[in-house]
């Protein structure tokens, strides 16, 4: 296959979004990839705030890769979601940290200094009400050329897939949530 045609884009939008298991796995993937390739690297989470493996890895590799990755924790957990939902946090405080994450966003991705910046879950906080439809479209269309932009949650709105280069829909197949398990450590975060 002769690729001769073909050119190399400075820079993507990826969405990672759907109701089946692995978005945050596949940004995670991203932000290796994007290290092993000495790419100054963000990655923002918009709902975990609890403990996951992500985080004590991030924290582990951030004195290795230092000023090349930046991260980010704002989120106040499950907004909307039952039982699940910290109790103790507002509705205001969960739309305060997801406008202070986005504004964060905004800064990361406009400056030209990160060649990656992935919003973890950004589209559940869009999907939610915390963030609005079109701050999405202006942290996508205003972003620096040479910045790729990764987003990640359920829900992307349909109405701006024809704004990104890049989109997965993980299909929920069978999850064992769905017959009440729990999440499992090191498995499911």
């Amino acid at each position: 296959m002769a690729f001769e045609n073909y050119q190399t884009k400075p820079s993507v939008v990826i969405v990672y979004t759907g109701e089946g298991k692995g978005k945050t796995s596949a940004a995670l993937g991203l932000m290796v990839r994007s290290l092993g390739n000495n790419n100054q690297t963000a990655f923002l989470q918009f709902i975990k705030y609890w403990g996951v493996a992500e985080h004590i890895f991030i924290r582990n590799i951030q004195s290795v890769y230092h000023d090349k990755l930046f991260f980010y924790k704002g989120g106040k957990g499950f907004y909307n979601a039952g039982e699940l939902s910290p109790r103790h946090i507002s509705q205001e405080d969960h739309r305060r940290a997801a406008q202070e994450t986005l504004r964060l966003a905004q800064s990361l991705s406009r400056s030209g200094k990160y060649q990656v910046v992935i919003c973890d879950e950004i589209n559940n906080a869009v999907n939610d009400g915390l963030i609005s439809k079109q701050a999405l479209k202006n942290l996508i269309t205003k972003k620096h050329a040479s910045t790729s932009l990764c987003l990640t949650g359920r829900n992307f709105p349909t109405e701006l897939f024809d704004l990104v280069d890049i989109a997965t829909d993980m299909t929920k197949i069978k999850h064992h949530f769905d017959q009440k398990f729990l999440a499992n450590p090191g498995i499911d975060f």
